[in-house]
């Protein structure tokens, strides 16, 4: 629906939305009316480049002509379907992203902090089952970010952040360890933990990629201690990174491995994928859903991994995203550019990245500020060069005009 088939102003349109919705967004101030490949537009026509892409949802474009003809026509058949007769789109899109990444089994939710919680919920089950009562507790990352849902919230190793603060006490089990320092993560493990859960490359943190030393490192580590490691990729997953997943770009495999966000299309869906062994863990009753596996949401999916392939996207993200990187290095004020694929983020000294980001907006271009500091970009996987040097010369002007 367009503004235009409403009645309403824009200005009406944002009155109604102050007055029955419960804010907790910093509101960019326009209205997004419609949205095609890397432009969203305004009730104006006017675009905006788009490097922000429904927070790296939009990956194969906005409204992607397949995955839209994908939606239509699962919409005509059956719109919703409980999760007790077989489903033609579920069963086929589990089959798609089981044999892409090579994992045993998978579980569908709603959303990337659904897939964090069913994977704490796993993991936790497998240990209690599998080693006692007291093994359910989890490693995970300082200024790691898991979700909003108390599980995931709990995760999250942010404690000043604003989606901890508030809530009372949180849920138990869960300690935190520096990001990229094995030794700590080692040191921060006991008799009593199941489980290490980390994001490849960590996103509200700051966009900082785990190394290769890390990661490997907390492989060997899982395996030596009758430990799994869990892979938050809600963010990462599904070419953004590359590959795949970004734990391809490690050349591990992880014991459970979460997503959502860019493997709808779009539409609303997340996952959490396991192996064989630690799939067991959920058994009848254990776990459930209502939306969870929507076959117009894996109807979606399926397209948009169609998508991917065919049009090499992963390829694509690591050969673009490491010309963007380049190209941002040049720019003024940076104190560091870093990212994996097209996961980038840009570390300004001496700017403030919310005003870089409001600057970046009047000039039509859709980024996002993590605190005071960075600036993260997460642009469809479908961009280019020509793409990325037009980005790149309004976060100049936006970066020179914050300076001033």
């Amino acid at each position: 629906m367009k503004l235009k088939d409403t009645g309403l102003t824009a200005a009406e349109l944002k009155e109604k939305a102050s007055r029955y919705i419960i804010e907790t967004y910093e509101r960019f101030d326009f209205v997004a009316d419609s949205a095609k490949g890397i432009y969203v537009y305004d009730d104006n026509g006017t675009p905006y480049l788009d490097f922000y892409a429904g927070i790296a949802v939009n990956s194969v474009g906005n409204c992607n002509e397949h995955v839209v003809k994908a939606v239509q026509q699962q919409a005509e058949t059956a719109m919703q379907l409980f999760n007790y007769p077989y489903s033609v789109p579920q069963t086929l899109l589990a089959e798609k992203v089981c044999t892409t990444i090579g994992m045993d089994k998978i579980f569908f939710q709603n959303s990337g902090t659904e897939a964090n919680e069913a994977m704490i919920k796993m993991a936790r089950k497998y240990g209690v089952e599998k080693y006692g009562a007291n093994r359910f507790n989890i490693v995970t990352a300082a200024n790691s970010f898991h979700g909003r849902t108390f599980g995931s919230m709990s995760a999250t190793g942010q404690p000043d952040n604003a989606c901890q603060i508030g809530f009372g006490g949180m849920t138990p089990g869960f300690t935190y360890a520096p990001f990229n320092d094995l030794e700590a993560f080692k040191a921060a493990c006991t008799k009593d933990t199941i489980a290490i859960m980390i994001e490849p490359v960590q996103g509200e943190g700051g966009v900082n990629p785990a190394t290769q030393e890390f990661m490997m490192g907390l492989r060997k580590f899982c395996d030596e201690k009758e430990m799994l490691l869990l892979l938050d990729e809600v963010q990462t997953g599904w070419c953004r990174t590359g590959k795949y997943m970004s734990f391809m770009n490690y050349g591990i495999k992880p014991d459970i491995v979460s997503m959502a966000k860019a493997l709808g299309g779009g539409m609303p869906i997340g996952a959490i994928c396991a192996t064989e062994e630690v799939a067991k863990a959920f058994t009848s009753g254990s776990h459930g859903t209502t939306f969870g596996g929507h076959p117009v949401c894996c109807a979606a999916a399926l397209a948009a991994i169609e998508e991917m392939e065919e049009k090499h996207l992963a390829d694509n993200a690591a050969r673009v995203g490491a010309y963007f990187m380049e190209k941002l290095k040049g720019l003024p004020h940076i104190k560091e550019v870093r990212g994996q694929g097209l996961l980038v983020g840009v570390e300004f000294d001496g700017v403030n990245a919310v005003e870089v980001k409001h600057k970046c907006f009047d000039r039509k271009l859709l980024i996002t500020a993590i605190g005071e500091s960075v600036i993260r970009m997460v642009p469809p996987l479908i961009i280019t060069e020509a793409d990325c040097d037009k980005a790149v010369e309004i976060i100049k002007d936006a970066v020179e005009e914050a300076a001033v």
